[in-house]
């Protein structure tokens, strides 16, 4: 099928990359990402040309953080974006003159994962993405699946805990609240600010306060054995697993992908959820369970999974 470019939108920058059919990115140009749809489209257009300058290219994957339609042409929805029904595969395609294909990035990102990362040589396979958000996508019988209107895998607003925490989305008790990145700076706030004893190096790491905790000093203070950091990662890793677990009820992979800035943090966060899962699951003592597996792409997962999926068939055939 010859060269394909990848876009993944990302909150600063858009960056684009030449992939190969093996997934080896070939060149990669990087755009700052604007403020406006248009001057996103712009920017995205911008990006492809630096990017396939020197290589013949047959089509261009985008990832766009969102709700995409099943014909992968049209943003229904992006809550970072003020995205409604844009047809941003008619706009880009009118830019670059090549076939465009729109994917919702978490599902490209998945896709990455499946073909050239951790989850080679698996047939059925989720994918979550533990970042800010959550994220996720399915691969069953090894297609993606992308549901009737093009939307499933929304994983991180799958309601967990009724009448929950008020969600960005509008809901109440949202995964993503109890299983991302904010969720863990949360516990790790609470926690400190209840046991600032249990919490000296952590908070050595910030301004002193509570307040000052980042994520990054969390990762930091745990792998120094601080005991609210830790905490704070089995609390995350609890309601992970659990959520796999559900999932595993539904879909039976043989292996979950972690992905997502979390997971940068490797066995920190993937034991305590192995355990979580485990503990979940239904008849877990006696069935078949699922690897949990590392992301091997780590932020470049997105882009060679779009550039992938510019060369799969339209998936309404």
């Amino acid at each position: 099928m010859g060269l394909t470019i990848g876009v993944d939108i990302g909150g600063t920058k858009i960056a684009a990359g030449v992939v190969d059919e093996e997934g080896n990115i070939l060149s990669t140009h990087k755009v700052p990402t604007p403020g406006t749809p248009e001057g996103i489209v712009d920017a995205i257009a911008s990006a492809v040309e630096g990017a396939r300058a020197g290589h013949e290219i047959v089509g261009v994957g985008i990832g766009a953080a969102g709700y995409v339609n099943r014909q992968r042409s049209t943003v229904y929805f992006a809550p970072n974006i003020d995205w409604r029904q844009e047809p941003l595969k008619e706009k880009v395609e009118a830019r670059v003159h090549l076939p465009v294909v729109v994917e919702n990035d978490a599902n490209a990102a998945a896709w990455g994962e499946y073909k050239f990362g951790g989850g080679k040589g698996h047939r059925n396979v989720i994918c979550i993405t533990l970042g800010t958000g959550l994220g996720g996508g399915i691969i069953i019988g090894n297609k993606l699946r992308r549901g009737h209107f093009g939307v499933a895998a929304e994983f991180g607003h799958i309601r967990m805990v009724p009448d929950g925490l008020l969600c960005g989305c509008g809901s109440q008790g949202c995964w993503e609240q109890y299983a991302s990145g904010r969720a863990l700076v949360r516990y790790a706030k609470q926690r400190a600010n209840a046991t600032p004893e249990n919490a000296d190096i952590l908070l050595g790491l910030g301004d002193g306060t509570p307040d000052g905790i980042e994520g990054k000093h969390i990762s930091m203070a745990a792998r120094q054995g601080d005991p609210v950091a830790v905490d704070s990662y089995r609390e995350l890793a609890r309601w992970a697993g659990a959520g796999l677990a559900d999932l595993a009820s539904l879909f039976d992979p043989s292996a979950f992908i972690v992905g997502g800035g979390l997971s940068d943090e490797g066995e920190l966060v993937l034991d305590p959820i192995r355990k979580s899962y485990k503990r979940w699951l239904v008849g877990g003592n006696w069935r078949p369970v699922a690897d949990v597996i590392a992301a091997q792409l780590g932020n470049k997962a997105g882009l060679v999974g779009a550039a992938d999926l510019a060369r799969e068939p339209d998936p309404i055939m």
